[in-house]
């Protein structure tokens, strides 16, 4: 495997425990402020990042490749409050999304075939990720000067 692509495979591995890091810190501040149908989702959201790594990591496994792991940074908490966790999830999903397509270009550049298409279930899952973030933004900006509102999305991803 092209060095670069190897790298950039390992820092992914890290920046999806990042992620996993993030959303398990904002379920915990939505748990906190007593939204616990965001906070459900939230931390859905941060078991299916750990998922990403894994599969990453069995990816590199499988091709024989040395795995390295990089230290996770402490995320931040500071969120005003529920809109601002939301359009903070969704410029992470952004970042990642960037991420993602970098590493495909690479793969392109150098003609790794299996790179490219196991890149590609990534490609389309951040495609459904900012999605996701960008339905619940736009829900809770629409309803934000109707707290019965937000308290009822709250209840209804309760459910779910």
């Amino acid at each position: 495997m092209d060095n670069n692509l190897l790298e950039g495979l390992n820092r992914q591995i890290n920046q999806e425990l990042y992620s996993a890091y993030i959303y398990f810190t904002m379920s915990a501040y939505f748990f906190e402020i007593n939204m616990d149908g965001f906070g459900k989702l939230i931390k859905e959201q941060a078991a299916e990042e750990l998922e990403h790594a894994k599969r990453i990591y069995g990816y590199l496994l499988a091709r024989d490749e040395k795995i390295k792991f990089y230290p996770i940074e402490a995320p931040d908490n500071n969120w005003i409050n529920p809109i601002d966790a939301i359009k903070s999830a969704l410029q992470h999903e952004k970042v990642v999304t960037s991420l993602i397509s970098k590493l495909y270009e690479i793969s392109k550049e150098v003609k790794d075939y299996a790179g490219e298409i196991f890149l590609q279930w990534f490609v389309t899952e951040q495609v459904e990720e900012e999605e996701k973030f960008r339905n619940i933004l736009a829900k809770l900006e629409n309803v934000q000067n109707y707290d019965c509102e937000v308290v009822n999305m709250d209840r209804e991803l309760k459910k779910d």
